[in-house]
């Protein structure tokens, strides 16, 4: 049976590679809706020439430059690529086997790794920010060989690892005692501010883009309640004293009021979750201008797949006892004008399927611009970066086109029609 799990990875990646786009072009794209993901105007009649990977200009539609190739979408709106704040490209996805994770090699989950990436990208999804995986550092794996070409994929920042305390919710809890699991599955685990800062270290020592912190309990993870503080706030202020210093961003796992506030108080620059924020924790965050990456679609698909295929019963109980809450909290996070980005926890469900989420943006409270804006615009802004997520000149040519209008449906963005990626077109 492990044979033949592995031939088919095997295979997957085999026919991810020869998917693999080649080099860019200089091109001339036509559209007939730009949505450029800062502003809240669309244009009609513009076109965008690309060099180098890179956005040249934009600008009224005449005259081809010489020599470029023509991408005729003008039957389509065209967006900025999607960004999704919170995804797990680099591990196996969520399952009833709580032993998944250790028993798939670091080979293997870097080859399932690869398949996760390329569906990511086809779905329109060319830039992600990874937070974290069991495996320690097979993210930092994934992201190099993407970066080579080796294999299709998004754009990834990547954690490297949790960063957590002993049997938190960073742990893969309940299968052996937690000091036999295999060293990599334990990078992050720190029990003291100390501990902390060498963790912090070590990962961005090994390629770690950001650090992904563990505040609260998990609502997957066995043994750990969401609304229970885990990492203290003096570990906490250790991990971003480190991580600032080396000009790199900290977000926190935080489900529960206490954990977001102290993740606050200590410094991160944005929370994942925050799902049982209260209006003091909400306040205190539009103080901050703390980022809230709130995945308020995945908990449907826990609820009903998750129950069919018989995950554990803490899992079941823990994610009822926060999906609405989230979505209240999110609700009124909107209302506050709270800075919010794009974030689906993809990996939980199926990647490819991160536009999912969209929808219930809008149903809480979004706009569908902003909903738009927050996996383009804003959450470039969230990852500190100035070279994704918008279709403005210097940009990454990284955009997606559908034939229907996602300012009358935002799931249109569900059903990408073409997606490219530094001048190269993916489909």
């Amino acid at each position: 049976m492990r044979r033949v799990r592995r031939g088919r990875l095997i295979a997957a990646l085999a026919a991810a590679l020869a998917a693999a786009p080649a080099s860019a072009e200089t091109l001339y794209v036509q559209t007939g809706r730009l949505i450029d993901g800062v502003s809240n105007d669309v244009r009609t009649g513009q076109c965008i020439t690309v060099e180098a990977e890179r956005i040249k200009v934009v600008g009224a539609c005449g005259k081809a430059p010489d020599g470029a190739k023509v991408v005729d979408w003008s039957g389509f709106t065209v967006l900025p690529g999607l960004i999704d704040l919170h995804t797990h490209l680099a591990d196996l996805g969520q399952s009833a086997d709580l032993a998944a994770p250790m028993k798939a090699s670091p080979a293997e989950t870097a080859l399932v790794g690869a398949r996760n990436a390329r569906v990511t990208l086809d779905a329109g999804f060319t830039s992600v920010r990874d937070v974290g995986t069991y495996r320690g550092l097979t993210d930092v794996t994934l992201r190099n060989a993407i970066e080579r070409g080796d294999v299709p994929g998004p754009r990834m920042w990547v954690a490297g690892a949790y960063l957590t305390i002993p049997k938190g919710g960073g742990e893969l809890n309940g299968v052996v005692p937690n000091e036999q699991l295999p060293p990599d599955m334990r990078l992050g685990v720190a029990a003291t501010p100390e501990e902390a800062a060498a963790k912090t270290t070590y990962l961005l020592d090994h390629g770690a883009d950001f650090i992904k912190t563990i505040a609260t309990g998990a609502v997957l993870a066995i043994g750990t309640e969401p609304g229970a503080p885990e990492m203290t706030v003096e570990q906490l202020r250790a991990v971003v004293k480190v991580a600032h210093a080396r000009g790199k961003k900290v977000t926190a796992h935080a489900h529960g009021a206490i954990g977001i506030q102290n993740a606050i108080n200590a410094g991160v620059d944005s929370i994942e979750h925050a799902s049982l924020a209260d209006e003091t924790t909400l306040q205190l965050a539009k103080k901050r201008g703390t980022w809230l990456a709130m995945d308020i679609y995945n908990g449907t698909y826990i609820d009903d797949v998750g129950t069919k295929e018989g995950w554990p019963e803490e899992y079941l109980r823990k994610n009822r006892e926060t999906t609405d809450a989230q979505r209240a909290a999110f609700r009124r996070a909107v209302e506050l004008g709270i800075n919010i980005g794009y974030a689906t926890d993809a990996g939980v469900y199926p990647h490819g399927l991160n536009a999912r989420q969209f929808g219930n943006m809008v149903k809480y409270g979004m706009k569908p611009m902003q909903a738009i804006q927050s996996a383009t615009g804003r959450a470039a802004i969230e990852m500190g970066r100035d070279d994704v997520g918008a279709i403005v000149p210097g940009r990454y040519a990284d955009f997606v086109a559908v034939k229907a209008d996602p300012l009358a449906d935002i799931t249109a963005l569900e059903k990408i029609d073409h997606v490219m990626k530094g001048g190269v077109i993916v489909r």
